[in-house]
């Protein structure tokens, strides 16, 4: 069964320990998260590609005041949490948690700096989900 390029179908994707893009058949361009029409060419075919994975950090935010999601994991005013944007070597830019920096020290986190993907998994049975991260 062909998978819609849907944030649904993306949400999958990530479950399975896959970061997918639609790539547009017509004239190449690649947008995460996905999209059913290309937004240069205006071509509807598009087509699933498996990201590398591997990118750098474009820009970041450390985050103090917390959501319930976060809160529950430890997170808050005492234990911020970094959160950027990732440019993948392949072009797109997407939004994700990042991993393995100090969050406390934000002077420290340096524009620019390697990442790759990581999945970071919550909840159990049908409550289970799965989000993007990338790792330092």
């Amino acid at each position: 069964m062909e998978r819609e390029f849907t944030s649904a179908s993306f949400n999958e994707f990530l479950g399975e320990k896959k970061l997918m893009a639609s790539k547009c058949i017509k004239c190449g361009a690649l947008y995460l998260p996905p999209r059913p029409l290309c937004i240069k060419c205006f071509g509807t075919e598009m087509e699933w590609v498996e990201m590398k994975g591997k990118g750098k950090l474009a820009a970041f935010t450390t985050i103090a005041i917390a959501p319930t999601l976060m809160l529950e994991e430890g997170y808050g005013r005492d234990n911020p949490y970094c959160t950027g944007v990732v440019e993948l070597e392949e072009g797109p830019k997407i939004s994700a948690r990042i991993l393995g920096v100090d969050a406390k020290k934000p002077e420290e986190i340096k524009i620019g700096t390697p990442l790759a993907v990581d999945f970071v998994e919550r909840g159990e049975g049908e409550g289970k989900r799965t989000f993007l991260a990338f790792k330092a």
